[in-house]
């Protein structure tokens, strides 16, 4: 017989079936700070997951949660769809001048609602308003969120399968060395465009991540996003680069194409772009693309005015000096230090990894293994979770604020995870 815990019964009897972290992670949470979790019997775990990538400086992130706090004490305006508020106008000011100005990127910002698949759908509408044309071209093992147009650009048959109708207008190309090296890049993708008997529409756009974090850690090369920025400029498509996952820092630069000396037509940002784990959403993109007729696309929860001011804070305390991307590359060489000698030793069997930044995977030739890591990672005080197609990577998301220390010793906890399942 099984037994539920009286604990967990209530998510057991009450809440749908289609939870899932839960599953992985079978505690119930109190409280957390930095890069710490505390279940209610008082249990501390090591957090390498940082909410999906939505708490890139921690959980309770102190200087955020004065600032939030001191907000709602003097009765800000917490609801107020997409009316000026003194917040939004902080938010926007900040962003401009800290973020874009900087990096000379001219967009224009757009809040499209309070989540990833938000800003994803935006960006696809504004793309075929702006062209006309309804195809996008979106890559192999890509996921781009859970509503209906996101999950046409998505890759996985799973998620896909949940939509209950025919997902269309979307076309897959090959991602970056998915078919291991042996075709040029974009041979495919450009005879079919520049063929009129190949049965594809003109697109009015290509979506991309730079590093497909769902997907298993799939890094692009920065020359592999060069040439497809030049393939859509000279097709006539617009290029989407969806940072919701990757951007806000988790590679490094603020945002992760700018290692590529790219400059995309549209951006989306969501998680981390709050910086305190609150729903808000950006899609960014080119001033002449900016088309749409007032109240084209609204939605009620556009002016999360607390989110603007955790937002606020964070950009000025994390991105004015420059230091963050610095540290985050830092961390991210001794994690790569660690990945090497973790996929040497004999309990890995032949483990490989990539990453950059303080985004990385393992992947393990038996595809059940990377799941038992981490459960038996969770016993040991560490959440990790799992990544790609097949659950078959094993994805390091720590908080960028994450201290050497801490760092060290989750990946000492990761590899002993690793040789108690070999």
């Amino acid at each position: 017989m099984t037994i539920t815990p009286p604990a967990l019964s209530v998510f057991e009897t009450l809440e749908s079936e289609v939870r899932s972290y839960c599953r992985g992670w079978p505690a119930v949470f109190d409280r957390a700070r930095g890069s710490r979790l505390y279940d209610e019997d008082d249990h501390t775990y090591l957090d390498f997951f940082a909410g999906a990538g939505a708490l890139n400086y921690g959980h309770n992130n102190p200087v955020l949660k004065r600032a939030l706090l001191d907000y709602l004490e003097r009765d800000g305006i917490t609801h107020g769809l997409d009316m000026g508020t003194t917040a939004k106008r902080a938010f926007l000011e900040t962003f401009q001048n800290v973020i874009l100005r900087p990096r000379d990127l001219p967009y224009k910002v757009m809040f499209p609602g309070p989540t990833g698949t938000n800003a994803v759908e935006s960006a696809l509408k504004l793309a075929r308003k702006v062209k006309g044309r309804e195809s996008i071209v979106s890559f192999t093992n890509a996921f781009h969120g859970m509503s209906l147009g996101s999950l046409a650009v998505t890759g996985n048959a799973f998620k896909r399968a949940g939509a209950g109708v025919p997902l269309v207008h979307g076309t897959p190309m090959p991602f970056d060395n998915y078919l291991d090296g042996q075709v040029p890049d974009f041979l495919w993708f450009e005879r079919l465009l520049q063929d009129s008997g190949s049965g594809l529409n003109h697109p009015a756009a290509v979506i991309v991540e730079t590093i497909q974090g769902e997907g298993g850690i799939n890094v692009a090369r920065l020359e592999w996003l060069r040439a497809l920025a030049d393939v859509c400029r000279r097709h006539d498509m617009l290029l989407i680069v969806d940072d919701i996952q990757m951007g806000c820092g988790r590679t490094g630069p603020f945002f992760s194409f700018e290692e590529a000396g790219i400059t995309p037509d549209i951006v989306t940002l969501s998680k981390s772009i709050s910086g305190y784990g609150l729903p808000m959403a950006l899609t960014l993109f080119k001033p002449e693309l900016d088309i749409w007729e007032p109240g084209e696309h609204n939605g009620t929860f556009r002016g999360n005015n607390p989110a603007f001011v955790t937002a606020t804070a964070a950009l000025d305390t994390y991105w004015a000096d420059g230091q963050t991307e610095k540290q985050t590359l830092a961390r991210g060489e001794q994690i790569e230090s660690a990945l090497v000698a973790l996929c040497a030793e004999p309990s890995a069997e032949g483990a490989t990894y990539r990453g950059r930044g303080l985004a990385w995977g393992v992947e393990f030739p038996d595809r059940a293994r990377a799941t038992a890591i981490c459960r038996r990672a969770f016993e040991l005080g560490l959440i990790v979770e799992t990544s790609g197609p097949d659950s078959e990577v094993v994805k390091l998301l720590p908080a960028l604020t994450i201290t050497p220390d801490e760092l060290e010793e989750g990946l000492r906890t990761l590899a002993r995870a690793v040789r108690e399942t070999a």
